[in-house]
């Protein structure tokens, strides 16, 4: 499907957002402020790239639907919308060098985030209207269907962790700080963290879940095409049986990994210094996913045809 049919309001948002990343990249190399232990455009860089990436994704599955396409078209203008006074916020309180995120020092801090704070909103339940639409536009493929709903669920549920963040935390109410919630468990947002990304190497960091979360909606899929891709060396990947079990597998265990990832962020512990009880909760998953990997592989023997979709296929609803 050309990209002219896609949504145009979130194509434009895609575009607009990509040059603020180049803007931000170069940004970074001229302005040497820091802002919470990093690069006081990072923020920026990283927030442009993730609307990019959904920008583009609702884009070009809104042009798939045959119905609530009028709906889900809205839907996506309204997620535009919000998105880019989201983004906007950010990049002002950037210049004005100072934090956008859980911000009540001054009124207009107070303003700039009570605002951001309800696009946020707007833009999540935007896209559960979307998602709704979703539901009624299959796709030919059972493999491909499986990945972009629960992907897409998924990613529902990743944004939603985002929720977890704002209420402040205890020492900030002891203190009557006038930073009102926090990236961070168990210490103060700030601290050591992973280059670029900033997620705590020190304590539990809920954007660790909340970014996995958020793009399922790329990554199942993307399992998809690599599964068709392999039917062409892998005899038990042409069956959309086969594929479809995988999908599903796939989304239980990304399930599993996402509650395990905030369980251990609720918990203050750094994402890269993993205890025991995480250590083995990540193991039963391993070997979980591995025993239903093969029970799939087992269950669905080939008789030698050819399930896969074409690679001149796009994916087009059922009309």
């Amino acid at each position: 499907m050309p990209t002219v049919n896609w949504h145009r309001p979130l194509m434009l948002l895609a575009a607009a957002m990509a040059f603020l990343a180049v803007f931000a990249l170069g940004a970074t190399i001229v302005d040497g402020r820091t802002l919470t232990g990093l690069p006081i455009w990072a923020k920026v860089v990283k927030f442009a790239l993730s609307v990019v990436i959904y920008s583009v994704t609702w884009a070009w599955l809104i042009a798939q639907f045959t119905r609530w396409r009028r709906i889900a078209w809205w839907a996506g203008t309204v997620a535009a919308l919000g998105l880019g006074v989201e983004l906007t916020i950010i990049v002002i309180q950037v210049i004005r060098g100072t934090t956008s995120h859980f911000n009540f020092t001054t009124p207009l801090n107070s303003v700039l985030w009570d605002t951001m704070g309800l696009s946020i909103v707007v833009v999540w339940a935007a896209t559960v209207v979307a998602s709704v639409a979703l539901m009624f536009n299959p796709t030919p493929d059972r493999a491909r269907n499986a990945a972009i709903r629960l992907g897409v669920g998924l990613s529902l549920v990743g944004a939603a962790l985002g929720f977890l963040m704002v209420p402040p935390t205890r020492a900030q109410l002891d203190s009557g700080s006038d930073i009102r919630g926090a990236h961070t468990v168990g210490l103060a947002d700030g601290g050591p963290g992973l280059p670029f990304l900033g997620w705590s190497t020190a304590g539990g960091d809920l954007r660790t879940p909340h970014f996995i979360g958020m793009h399922a909606a790329q990554l199942l899929p993307l399992l998809v095409i690599v599964l068709e891709l392999s039917a062409r060396r892998i005899s038990a990947t042409r069956s959309a049986d086969v594929r479809t079990a995988l999908v599903k597998t796939a989304a239980a265990v990304y399930t599993a990994v996402l509650a395990v990832l905030t369980w251990q962020a609720l918990r203050g512990q750094s994402v890269i210094h993993p205890d025991g009880l995480t250590l083995s909760a990540a193991g039963i998953i391993l070997v979980a996913a591995t025993a239903a990997v093969v029970a799939v592989v087992v269950r669905h023997p080939q008789d030698g045809r050819t399930t896969t979709p074409s690679a001149r296929e796009t994916l087009k609803v059922t009309r």
